[in-house]
């Protein structure tokens, strides 16, 4: 008899193998437009927390996290990532951004979904910033 968990566990599986295989084609676009090796392990670091904890927990593969996006850094991020901070949410939304322009190039996602997305960026970013600092007071308030 086969478990639920078996099953989402598989899935799973199958999300982080073809994640490796987008994340590493991303690496080389990256690479092909000069961008230092530092600068690429950001992204990619920042990249592989959206598509792998973010999505992936929820069994979303890449072609899904267009709209997924305003979940991620204007609510999940600030409260499950220890590190979030109003810098983190700005290059978080960067990488993703680049990533994503890799996936249209690749026709993973529709230039339509591409164009949600940076819209998205653009018009919530203020209000992400503003949950983060709003999370940071309440995270803090005790401490000052």
């Amino acid at each position: 008899m086969v478990y639920r968990d078996e099953i989402r566990e598989t899935r799973q599986n199958e999300i982080y193998k073809e994640n490796e295989t987008h994340l590493a084609g991303f690496v080389q676009w990256l690479l092909d437009k000069g961008l230092s090796e530092k600068t690429i392990r950001t992204h990619v670091k920042n990249v592989e927390f959206y598509i792998n904890d973010f999505l992936g927990y929820d069994l979303l593969d890449v072609s899904q996290g267009c709209h997924r996006i305003h979940g991620f850094l204007g609510n999940w991020f600030i409260r499950k990532a220890s590190w979030s901070s109003c810098a983190h949410i700005k290059s978080y939304a960067v990488s993703i951004k680049k990533f994503y322009a890799y996936l249209l190039e690749k026709n993973v996602v529709t230039q339509e979904d591409y164009d949600d997305l940076c819209e998205t960026v653009k018009e919530n970013m203020p209000v992400w910033l503003q949950e983060m600092r709003r999370y940071e007071e309440w995270l803090f308030q005790d401490y000052y």
